[in-house]
């Protein structure tokens, strides 16, 4: 009987023992640290997605005939705050590479940031931006909205701290664009702060921002994308979750067609990339013309009623967008920011004296001959007609050629709208915003109804932000005037 109590004692002493070592609130399929790599997947794959066809409508390049596009007729109203559902996986990474005391991540992370607030200030005008996502760490639900220039001066603010991080050496892992080259990334941050500047071009005047020394500077001294294999693009594989964002999508059906301005300047310019990007009409396959026929291609009107256009496209004479974008699960790489854009961001600054102007016509005609490479790179089937040679024949062309332009105004005209050009499911609403600060390439649109300049504030911030998002409207348009062709800061 003593032995027993012994041995009960020595069990009880060893179970007592053990649970002090035991969490029994721990839960092992939720762990509270990661490496920032897991993270940093997951945050590119989402940013290079492709961005759909709402800016294709109302950059006049696609035409809805089964029913009335809001954005193709310019009757949009609210967007969402889905950035900031990215920015919290943001915030996470930047925690966890503070964690590991990697500054490469940290450096990325700042550059997300810089790239998603630009986004929505774009989008919107003022948002929350210096007390943003602070709901974690300091109780923080109802942000202040920041004004847009403090937003622009806070993005171009994190992008110079992401160039100083990345100056380390590190390895980067999770990294589906460069690789790990951490050297690509900063390039990449670099071209995105010229991008940045160029956005606020209207704003040269600005004594804070000093946006026409800080683009020579940053032009001059830093590393930037010099090369189309430097260029930020996500490449598709064919399995599942990453093949082309586009594939097998639904929304390219019997109601989606090409529309006549884009359809028009490519023909008017006997842009062979147009065989790459459209389809031939109905009746021109029925007739055998050939691939390379440009009398092969037409585009329905975007201001014209939709069942008007859906008439002539029963009748078979408006192109579809070509098949590969949705049969091809690889069918072409996405760009965040190419090469050929950093060229026109380049031949823009340079006509307007930010750099050097006898570089203009270089840098429109690079971008120009790497985007016919990166067709005859991805555009299957269609090679030949992307050639370097076929290149410096179109650069060649009346309506191409930049020698023929004699002020700065037509040199710009060129440069937008071979930018323009290039955007074909590339660069979201790049091309619309362009359109906003330039005029370039002219869009028609029906009487009064202008190209709206921005959208109205989630429903969900009058809900749960009233203050705060009220004020903000206020601050920026006077009243309650929540509306859609408000001029933000930007475009002043």
């Amino acid at each position: 009987m003593k032995n027993f109590k012994i041995i009960l004692f020595l069990m009880m002493t060893i179970v007592v023992s053990s649970c002090e070592d035991l969490d029994i609130n721990d839960n092992p399929n939720k762990v509270s640290v990661t490496h920032p790599d897991l993270l940093l997947t997951n945050i590119v794959t989402s940013a290079f997605q492709v961005k759909g066809t709402g800016a294709m409508y109302a950059s006049r390049m696609i035409v809805q005939t089964d029913g009335e596009s809001t954005s193709q007729f310019y009757k949009w109203d609210r967007a969402s705050f889905d950035g900031y559902n990215s920015l919290r996986q943001v915030t996470k990474m930047m925690e966890e590479a503070d964690r590991i005391e990697d500054d490469s991540y940290k450096g990325i992370g700042y550059f997300f940031r810089a790239y998603y607030f630009y986004d929505l200030a774009l989008t919107f005008g003022d948002v929350p931006y210096a007390d943003a996502l602070k709901g974690e760490t300091e109780d923080l639900y109802q942000p202040k909205y920041s004004t847009q220039e403090e937003v622009f001066t806070g993005v171009l603010g994190e992008l110079d701290m992401a160039n100083t991080l990345l100056d380390g050496t590190s390895i980067i892992t999770g990294d589906p664009i460069f690789n790990g080259d951490v050297s690509k990334w900063k390039k990449l941050v670099n071209s995105f702060r010229l991008k940045v500047l160029l956005t606020l071009s209207k704003k040269e005047g600005s004594s804070s921002l000093n946006i026409k020394n800080e683009f020579a500077s940053i032009y001059n001294s830093e590393s930037i994308i010099a090369t189309p294999e430097e260029s930020a693009r996500l490449e598709f594989v064919d399995v599942v979750d990453s093949r082309y964002t586009e594939f097998n999508s639904s929304g390219y059906g019997s109601g989606l067609y090409m529309a006549s301005t884009f359809i028009d300047m490519l023909v008017e310019r006997d842009d062979k990339r147009l065989f790459a990007i459209a389809g031939q009409t109905k009746n021109a396959k029925e007739a055998g013309l050939s691939i390379d026929d440009f009398t092969a291609y037409a585009g329905g009107n975007p201001i014209a009623a939709y069942n008007d256009v859906n008439l002539v496209a029963a009748a078979g004479d408006i192109s579809k967008v070509n098949d590969r974008y949705t049969a091809d699960p690889t069918t072409e790489a996405h760009n965040l920011l190419s090469f050929p854009e950093v060229q026109f961001i380049l031949a823009e600054a340079a006509v307007k004296g930010w750099i050097s102007s006898t570089s203009a016509q270089i840098y429109y005609e690079n971008g120009i001959k790497a985007n016919f490479e990166f067709y005859n790179t991805y555009a299957k089937g269609y090679e030949a007609y992307y050639t370097q040679a076929e290149a410096v024949n179109y650069i060649a062309g009346t309506k191409v050629n930049f020698l023929n332009a004699t002020t700065d105004e037509e040199k710009l005209e060129l440069i937008l709208t071979q930018k323009y050009l290039t955007s074909f499911l590339q660069g979201g609403w790049n091309m619309y915003f362009d359109h906003l600060r330039t005029g370039y390439p002219e869009f028609p649109y029906l009487g009064s109804d202008t190209p709206p300049t921005r959208w109205i504030y989630p429903l969900d911030e009058y809900n749960n932000n009233a203050t705060n998002v009220t004020e903000a409207i206020d601050r920026q348009f006077g009243g309650s005037n929540d509306g859609i062709r408000e001029l933000t800061w930007w475009l002043k």
